[in-house]
């Protein structure tokens, strides 16, 4: 557990276990420890805090290493010493699941390089300024969990039971897991898989699931958004569909809707960094800083320079 974690994402794997275990009244088919660098309770996002059962020890003496993290980005980085375990039970072949921000933790640990990853939407600009050498390619925010051999990653939320669910059926009798299931109040069809990431602000949460990941795409890629055809080959559709999506539901085309998404990172670029406005407008996919100024005056009514100026006026 990571300091702040998700007491949810924790207890989503322990009550599964713990189901197991008393479906018996004896130990049940998976051991299990809550293990850390010392003993000290670890305080999660709620302020429950939560004993360690053990310390790191020999990574090697479990199959799964689950790290669970907390909604946010983290503030500090993950030790040396979680670090170099990580990589000790990578090079013994375990499996490495990372819940919510413990990502980054792996990702510290140089344990995803030639992985593909899930990360938050709303964390991916964060994550990828931190590891820039983590291909964007490889980095998925259309959907809440991934699975790529060894690496399994979950952004949090209800898929943390989806994921917990597809390992253990991995291994269990699907019975034990119905079983379990049910003694949670949970659907036996969690673990199918087929979820997506909640939709970016002002997207309705019901619109159709193909709308929902394309708008996610195009928030993850604002610098560099695949064009209409590829959009829509990804999505399984023509573009003719894609676009008759986008009117329906948010009154809009693909190409107005992706450059809104341009124009808002670039404010967040002109409010949170110090980088130029032509190299706001290079990261953020215009052609040049005169192509920005032109959306961003559309949009604001102002220059970017002018609206960058008043917004530090209004900070201090």
């Amino acid at each position: 557990m990571l300091p702040q974690f998700t007491m949810g994402a924790f207890a989503a794997f322990a009550d599964l276990l713990g189901l197991l275990d008393a479906q018996t009244g004896t130990p049940g088919p998976c051991a299990w420890e809550v293990v850390a660098e010392t003993l000290i309770p670890v305080r999660s996002a709620s302020g429950i805090q939560v004993v360690p059962t053990d310390l790191l020890g020999d990574p090697l003496r479990f199959d799964y290493v689950v790290v669970v993290g907390g909604p946010f980005a983290p503030m500090a980085e993950a030790g040396p010493v979680l670090s170099a375990w990580l990589r000790q039970a990578a090079r013994g072949g375990r499996h490495l699941v990372g819940l919510c921000n413990a990502v980054h933790a792996l990702a510290r640990a140089g344990v995803l390089t030639g992985y593909r990853l899930c990360v938050g939407g709303d964390q991916y600009r964060d994550f990828t300024d931190r590891f820039p050498a983590i291909a964007p390619e490889r980095i998925v925010t259309d959907r809440p969990s991934l699975f790529d051999r060894r690496r399994i990653t979950c952004v949090g939320g209800a898929a943390v039971t989806d994921v917990a669910v597809r390992i253990l059926r991995r291994h269990l009798p699907e019975a034990d897991v119905r079983r379990a299931l049910r003694g949670l109040q949970i659907d036996a069809a969690a673990g199918q898989g087929g979820q997506i990431q909640p939709p970016p602000p002002g997207v309705p949460a019901d619109s159709p699931s193909a709308l929902r990941r394309a708008t996610l795409v195009i928030e993850q890629y604002a610098g560099q958004i695949p064009s209409l055809p590829d959009l829509a080959d990804r999505l399984g559709l023509s573009p003719r569909q894609l676009q008759r999506l986008f009117r329906q539901h948010l009154d809009t085309t693909p190409q107005a809707y992706a450059r809104t998404v341009r124009v808002r990172q670039a404010a967040w670029m002109l409010r949170h960094t110090d980088k130029t406005i032509a190299a706001i407008a290079s990261d953020c996919g215009f052609a040049d800083a005169a192509h920005m100024g032109r959306a961003f005056r559309a949009a604001h009514g102002m220059a970017p320079g002018a609206w960058r100026r008043t917004e530090a006026e209004n900070t201090v």
